[in-house]
Formats: C-alpha cells, sequence, structure tokens
C-alpha cells in the first residue's frame, strides 16, 4: 500500500475486500494442480504492499469498478462480481493494465506458485538460467540504424 515516493496509500476495508475479491477473479486458485490463488493471504499481503506506482490506477480501477457493479463490488454475489469484473475488463485501459500488473507480479514471485510451474524459487544468480540461443541476425537493423544519442 505505498507509492512509488514511500507514502501510504489507504485503502479502506471495503476496497480491501473488493481488491481481494477481484483478484480471485483474476487468478483462481487450482487445489489440484497446488496453486494457490491470489486472494490467498501472503500473496494478497504481498499485493497490497507492493501497489507503488500503480496504487492510484488501483484505487481508480476499485472506484470504476463499483460504478459499474451498482454498489461496492466485494458485497455483491458472485454472479454480479464477476458481470462488473468483465466489464472492466472490456473496458480496458491504464487503470485496469496496472491492476494486472499489481496482481500477476505478486502471484509469480509467490514460491509456491513457482514451484508449482516448475522452476526452483531461487534468485537467477549465482547458478543463472539456461536461455536458448536465438538468431543474432535479428539485430542487425538496429546495429546498421548507428547510434541514436549525441556525443558529449
Amino acid at each position: 500500500m505505498s507509492s512509488s515516493e514511500g507514502a501510504m496509500i489507504p485503502l479502506t476495508e471495503a476496497q480491501c475486500r473488493s481488491l481481494r475479491v477481484l483478484a480471485a477473479l483474476m487468478i483462481p486458485a487450482d487445489a489440484g494442480a497446488g496453486m494457490p490463488g491470489a486472494d490467498d493471504d501472503a500473496i494478497f499481503a504481498d499485493i497490497l504492499a507492493s501497489l507503488g506506482r500503480d496504487g492510484p490506477d488501483v484505487l481508480a480501477a476499485l472506484d470504476a469498478l463499483d460504478g459499474m457493479a451498482g454498489g461496492r463490488f466485494g458485497d455483491l454475489g458472485p454472479a454480479e462480481q464477476e458481470a462488473a469484473a468483465a466489464r472492466l475488463q472490456a473496458e480496458g485501459g491504464p487503470m485496469v493494465l496496472a491492476l494486472t500488473r499489481a496482481v500477476a507480479q505478486c502471484y509469480y514471485r509467490d514460491d509456491r506458485v513457482v514451484r508449482a510451474i516448475g522452476l526452483e524459487p531461487r534468485p537467477p544468480f549465482p547458478q543463472g538460467h539456461v536461455v536458448e540461443q536465438g538468431d543474432w541476425s535479428l539485430l542487425d537493423p538496429v546495429r546498421e540504424r548507428g547510434p541514436i544519442w549525441r556525443q558529449a
């Protein structure tokens, strides 16, 4: 719940409830695959703590969602919540992008999720990761363009 400047972005209890419901709709739990949902306590706490620069857009998305839902999104029934979330997703824009980024980044850095998708939950170094070699000729147009900066 902090902004990029470190100031706290206050979320009301109703906004937290709405964000948690929306996170669960975006990435639901899958017990069969051992995957928690984005509304998992640890993941959701990370979402709240990591809003940063996305905080104002996430708040705007929650306000828009309440408007689309015709009331507090988190207090509605599942069918109404799904319908409002679908309208918000269809509307798109910067606030939906920020909301998606806030939820997805925290979800995919959770160790349980990383393990469930077959990766080792560790930093990339010092062991490194294998990167497939690509077609380096794809960079030729960039090299041919030359420098795009001025010499100082």
